[in-house]
């Protein structure tokens, strides 16, 4: 079964950043197409970012330019940096595979953005 760990959340107040991160205890982790993902109060949970094995990635249109995804498969991780925070940025962030997550989620990390 599929583990995934996110972590790097926090409180932080408008136009800060955070990193998040994320670790995967998968077999081949470079063969998945990763994102990350997020789930505000009383809201589905949306996409964010993704990073295609070929090195394509793509962006929400709430979050393009201020949001970037990396990943590192020697350590089966992928990243999520993010600059120029909104209050509305605040959920909790995800990550999993994209864009057929697995059925497994991790616990996610709270990111809360407020003054």
């Amino acid at each position: 079964q599929v583990q995934l760990a996110e972590s790097g959340g926090g409180l932080v107040q408008p136009g800060g950043s955070l990193r998040l991160s994320c670790t995967a205890s998968i077999s081949h982790f470079s063969t998945y197409p990763m994102g990350w993902y997020r789930q505000a109060p009383g809201k589905r949970r949306e996409w964010v970012a993704y990073f295609f094995v070929s090195g394509y990635t793509g962006y929400a249109t709430s979050v393009k330019g201020r949001f970037t995804i990396s990943r590192d498969n020697a350590k089966n991780a992928v990243y999520l940096q993010m600059n120029s925070l909104k209050p509305e940025d605040t959920a909790v962030y995800f990550c999993n595979q994209y864009p057929s997550p697995f059925d497994s989620w991790g616990l996610g990390t709270q990111v809360t953005v407020s003054s």
